[in-house]
């Protein structure tokens, strides 16, 4: 989903750091064997996660929701040389597909895979994060916040991923859109919230940064 113009959307990609051969390679092959391709971060998404990161110079990264591992990738190029990032996805089938492309990545070593209900592996965890990537089921976003808050060190970055849900969020809802439901409590708790402060980015299918204070 898009938010501006395709010509301007491709002028932004263009005149953006290309993407990784790595990361291409993985797009490709996602694209090929895998069902629901679309979910990949991409590359301009990609290339914002990456300088996200390493602006925030994280030790311990957290993603929910690894999908084929593009953005746990673009991600991990801004972890310390000690640092860690932690990823979950429920769907066990992918895990050997993520661990092929983290092992040929120079982070492989940092990188830890977890299959499963994240929310309770999440409750498990005896971690605090300087970094936090949402992007799994959507009516569950509240609820992924509610854990990790308290889980987060100070000045700690909360990125958001498909907040616009495009664009359904100022549409009429559908009683039944549990998803659509729940990204817009998730947004509302995001602005109202006082231990973040928040800003919505109309990237993609729509990006949020909150910053724990």
């Amino acid at each position: 989903m898009h938010f501006i113009p395709e010509n301007i959307d491709n002028y932004v990609v263009n005149h953006s750091e290309n993407e990784p051969e790595l990361l291409a390679k993985l797009t490709r092959e996602t694209y090929q064997k895998i069902l629901q391709p679309r979910m990949l971060s991409g590359h301009y998404q990609g290339r914002v996660l990456s300088m996200i990161s390493k602006l925030v110079s994280p030790e311990t990264i957290l993603e929910i929701g690894t999908y084929t591992g593009y953005s746990a990738l673009c991600l991990a190029e801004g972890v310390k040389a000690n640092g860690s990032l932690h990823t979950i996805d429920i769907n066990e089938e992918l895990h050997d597909f993520q661990r092929k492309y983290f092992d040929a990545s120079d982070f492989g070593d940092q990188i830890h895979q977890y299959t499963g209900n994240a929310l309770e592996i999440i409750e498990n965890m005896e971690l605090k994060f300087d970094l936090v990537f949402i992007d799994a089921d959507k009516h569950n976003y509240s609820n992924y916040f509610r854990l990790i808050i308290d889980k987060m060190n100070k000045g700690g970055i909360i990125l958001s991923d498909n907040v616009l849900w495009s664009g359904k969020v100022v549409e009429k809802l559908n009683p039944k859109d549990i998803d659509t439901k729940g990204l817009l409590e998730f947004n509302k708790l995001l602005k109202d919230d006082p231990r973040v402060e928040t800003v919505v980015l109309p990237i993609r299918d729509g990006l949020t940064i909150s910053r724990v204070i």
